[in-house]
C-alpha cells in the first residue's frame, strides 16, 4: 500500500526557508507544495525557485486546502498565533525556534494541538544530528559512566550586533538574543538531563546599538538538572566558532561539535603512566579522523546537501514526518512537553536579567518635515548618510519595515515610513514633499530572472515614481564591482565603461550595471535628475570585520584573500562616502554624472590585516587565493548544479569576473574630488584609526 506524502507549506519566505525547502526534498514522506508570505516579492521569488504555489494571505492558503502541514518560519513574535490558527484549521505544525515568547504561550500551543488532534513539533534542529543521537545513546547506555557535569556552548560571531541590520527581531530587545539562541542550548540540556533549574546568570561584553540600549554579547548561565551541573555559555563577539556540548562522566568525556556534526570520546585506559597519554591521544586522533572522513564522504555523495546544518534539519524533519505517516507519538526531542521545558528554562533565566535601560530620546518633540527620502536608510551606508543629512540641517524620511530603528535619538529629524517598493501609490506617498531621493537598496537574488524583477524592475519603478513626484535629485548607489577590474595595467575612471555583455559576471555586479543602464535611459529620455555613486570597499565604525570584498572568510580567524593580496585595494571610509553622497545632492553639476567613491591609494589586503594585528592584537590567518583555482572550482560546482541538481538558473562567472574580485585595476578618484569638492581621508594613520582602531571590528 502506497502512503501519500504529507503536503507541506512554508509560512515565511525568509533566509531560513531555503534550508527548510532543501531539507524537505531529502525527507521521505514530505512534499513541499506551497509558500505563504505577506511580501508578494518574497513569496513569488521562493515559489519560482522551488516550483511551488505562492500565497500572500494565510486564510486564502488554508481555504485552498492545498496542504496537510506547515512550517512556521516567521518572526518569533508571530509564532504562537500562527501555530494556533493552523492547528485549529486542521494542519500539523512545525515551528522554528523559539516556538513562542514564553512557556505559557507554548503551553497554549500544546493545548490547541491536543484539542485539534494535530501534531505540534518544535524546530530544535540540532537535536536531529546523527552525532547528537550517538551522544544521547552513549549517555543513556552508561558508556560515559555517571554524568557529573555538562558544558553547552554557542561561541559564534553575531555580525548584526556590530554592523546591522539593527531592525532584526533578535535585536529589538536585550532578551530577544536569549530567546533566539537559547533554545539550541536548552534543547540539549532538556533532552539529555531533564528540566534544568537556573541558579545564576552573568552578562558581559556589552555593545551599544545605534540609538538604543546596550546588548550583552556574552551570557554565562549556571543550572542544575538533577545531579548534573550544567553550564551554558553564549559569546557573540568575533570569536573562534565553538558550538559544542561537552558531557563529563565518571568513565569518559564526550565532546559533540554540533556545528560540524562530530563526536569524540575521551576515556581512560589501563596502560602504565608512560603509554597511557599516547593511547589516549591516539584514540582521539583516530576518532577525529573517522569523523572527518565520514563527513567528507557524506558531503561528496550528496553534492553538498548534507552539511551539518542541512543534516540537522533533515533529522528533525524525519522525526516529524515519520510520526505523521505512522501515526506514532512524536519523538520526545521535538514534542510539546520538551518545548515547554525549554521555554520555561529561558523564562527562568530572563527573570534574572536586570531591567533594560531607557532608550535614548530626541532632544525635542518636533515632528519631522522631511525633504530627503533614503531608501535603504537602515543599512551600513544608509545609517551614516541619514545622520550626515540631519547634521547638515535636513529632515529625512527613511523607508523602513518597522516603526523603531537606529534613529530613535534623532526621531525629531527622522521619520520612518513603511512602503512596499513595488507599490507606486505608496512610493508617491513616501515622496510627498521630498526634493531628493537616495536609492541605496539592493536585492539578493539567485537567478537573473529574479534580479530583473526584484532589483532592476524595482529600481526603475522607484525612479519613475520620483519623476512623477517631481523630485529634484535622484541618487543611485551602484558598485565598483560592475567594472572589469582584472587588468592591473588599466586605471579605472568614471569614463571606463562596463562590458556590453555581462552575462559572464556575478549576479550582483551584473544586476547593478543593468540598473544603471535603465536609469541612464530615464535620465536621457525623461529628464530623471540622476546621479550615480559607486562606493569602493567601505570600512569604518558599523562595518563588519568579515568583509567579503577583501576575501573569503572562514570564521573570524582566517581569510583567503582574493589574489595574493599585494595590490592596493579601493578602500574608502564610511564617513567619506556619506559626505560624498550629501555633496551629490548639494552640487547642481553632479546631475548626469557618476562618481567612483574610492579614497587615495593606501593599503593592500595584507597591509589591512597587518594593521588589524598591530592595532587590535588580533592575528588573522591570511592565505592567498589563487583566482584561477577559484574559477576552476566554481566551474565544477556549476556543472554539478546544472546537470546533477538540475538547477537551470545556475550561473558560471568568468575568469575575469573572479580576477575582478581582487580589484587588480587601480582607480583614479580625481573626478569626484574636482567636481564635488570631495576630500576623502588621505592620511594613512587617520585612515587606520577610523577603519580599524575605533571601528570596534571585534565587538570588544
Amino acid at each position: 500500500m502506497t502512503i501519500s506524502p504529507i503536503r507541506t507549506a512554508i509560512i515565511g519566505a525568509g533566509y531560513i526557508a531555503d534550508w527548510h525547502a532543501e531539507a524537505l526534498k531529502m525527507t521521505p514522506g514530505a512534499e513541499l507544495v506551497a509558500v505563504c508570505d505577506l511580501s508578494s516579492s518574497a513569496a513569488d521569488g521562493f515559489a519560482a525557485a522551488h516550483g511551488v504555489a505562492a500565497y500572500h494571505d494565510l486564510d486564502a492558503m488554508i481555504a485552498a486546502d492545498i496542504c496537510d502541514a506547515v512550517h512556521i518560519l516567521t518572526p518569533p513574535n508571530s509564532h504562537a498565533a500562527l501555530a494556533e490558527t493552523c492547528l485549529r484549521a486542521g494542519l500539523h505544525v512545525l515551528v522554528e525556534k523559539p516556538v513562542a515568547l514564553s512557556a505559557e504561550d507554548t503551553r497554549k500551543i500544546v493545548a490547541v494541538a491536543e484539542e485539534s488532534g494535530k501534531t505540534f513539533a518544535a524546530g530544535h534542529n540540532f537535536l536531529g544530528l546523527p552525532s547528537y543521537q550517538r551522544l544521547k545513546d552513549a549517555v543513556r547506555a552508561g558508556k560515559l559512566g555517571k554524568i557529573t557535569s555538562a558544558e553547552i556552548n554557542w561561541h559564534f560571531p553575531l555580525a548584526p550586533l556590530r554592523s546591522g541590520p539593527f531592525g532584526l527581531w533578535l535585536l529589538q530587545e536585550p532578551k530577544n538574543l536569549l530567546l533566539e539562541l537559547g533554545p539550541h542550548l536548552f534543547g540539549f540540556a532538556v533532552d539529555l538531563f531533564g528540566a534544568p533549574e537556573i541558579e545564576y546568570l552573568s552578562l558581559g561584553k556589552p555593545i551599544a546599538l545605534p540609538a538604543d540600549t546596550d546588548r550583552p554579547q556574552s551570557w554565562r548561565i549556571l543550572a542544575r538538572a538533577g545531579d548534573v551541573d550544567v553550564t551554558l555559555n553564549i559569546s557573540l563577539v568575533e570569536t573562534m566558532d565553538d558550538r559544542s556540548v561537552t558531557v563529563r562522566g565518571s568513565s569518559a568525556q564526550a565532546r559533540l561539535d554540533y556545528a560540524q556534526d562530530t563526536l569524540v570520546v575521551a576515556a581512560e585506559n589501563a596502560s602504565d603512566i608512560v603509554v597511557n597519554p599516547l593511547r589516549r591521544q591516539l584514540s582521539q586522533s583516530a576518532q577525529a579522523l573517522r569523523e572527518g572522513a565520514v563527513n567528507l564522504a557524506r558531503q561528496l555523495s550528496s553534492l553538498n546537501r548534507k552539511s551539518a546544518y542541512g543534516l540537522s534539519f533533515q533529522g528533525a524533519f524525519a522525526a516529524f514526518y515519520d510520526s505523521l505517516q505512522s501515526q506514532n507519538p512524536l519523538d520526545e526531542r521535538f514534542d510539546g512537553a520538551a518545548a515547554v521545558q525549554v521555554m520555561q528554562a529561558i523564562d527562568d533565566t530572563l527573570a534574572l536579567m536586570p531591567a533594560p535601560a531607557e532608550k535614548p530620546r530626541p532632544q525635542s518633540n518636533k515632528t519631522p518635515k522631511p525633504n530627503v527620502l533614503v531608501i535603504g536608510g537602515t543599512g551600513f551606508i544608509g545609517r551614516a548618510l541619514t545622520r550626515k543629512l540631519v547634521a547638515r540641517g535636513h529632515d529625512v524620511r527613511v523607508l523602513s519595515r518597522g516603526r523603531t530603528g537606529p534613529f530613535d535619538d534623532i526621531a525629531d529629524h527622522v521619520e520612518l515610513f513603511s512602503a512596499p517598493l513595488t507599490d507606486r501609490a505608496a512610493l508617491l506617498a513616501a515622496m510627498e514633499g521630498i526634493e531628493a531621493v537616495y536609492h541605496l537598496g539592493k536585492s539578493l537574488d539567485k537567478s537573473w530572472e529574479a534580479c530583473l524583477k526584484n532589483d532592476v524592475g524595482v529600481t526603475v519603478g522607484i525612479a519613475e515614481a520620483a519623476l512623477e513626484a517631481g523630485v529634484k535629485r535622484f541618487v543611485y548607489t551602484g558598485t565598483i564591482a560592475s567594472y572589469d577590474m582584472s587588468d592591473p595595467a588599466v586605471t579605472i575612471t568614471e569614463k571606463t565603461g562596463f562590458s556590453d555583455d555581462m552575462s559572464d559576471r556575478n549576479l550582483y555586479a551584473r544586476s547593478k550595471a543593468k540598473c544603471e543602464q535603465e536609469l541612464e535611459i530615464l535620465h536621457h529620455t525623461k529628464g530623471l535628475p540622476l546621479v550615480i555613486a559607486r562606493p569602493g570597499i567601505v570600512v569604518g565604525a558599523g562595518g563588519p570585520l568579515q568583509h567579503w570584498g577583501i576575501g573569503r572568510w572562514h570564521g573570524a580567524g582566517a581569510v583567503r584573500i582574493w589574489g595574493d593580496g599585494s595590490n592596493i585595494l579601493p578602500f574608502v571610509l564610511i564617513d567619506d562616502v556619506a559626505e560624498a553622497l550629501v555633496l551629490m545632492m548639494e552640487k547642481d553639476a553632479a546631475v548626469g554624472e557618476s562618481f567612483n567613491l574610492v579614497a587615495d591609494p593606501m593599503m593592500s589586503a595584507r597591509d589591512y590585516f597587518a594593521a588589524i594585528h598591530q592595532n587590535l592584537g588580533a592575528k588573522i590567518a591570511v592565505s592567498p587565493g589563487n583566482l584561477t583555482a577559484f574559477w576552476l572550482a566554481d566551474a565544477v560546482k556549476y556543472a554539478l548544479k546544472r546537470h546533477a541538481l538540475r538547477r537551470r538558473d545556475a550561473i558560471r562567472p568568468s575568469r575575469a569576473d573572479w580576477k575582478s574580485r581582487a580589484h587588480l585595476s587601480p582607480f583614479d578618484n580625481s573626478h569626484s574630488k574636482s567636481l564635488l569638492g570631495w576630500t576623502p581621508e588621505s592620511s594613512k594613520a587617520e585612515f587606520i584609526r577610523s577603519a580599524i582602531t575605533e571601528a570596534n571590528l571585534l565587538g570588544f
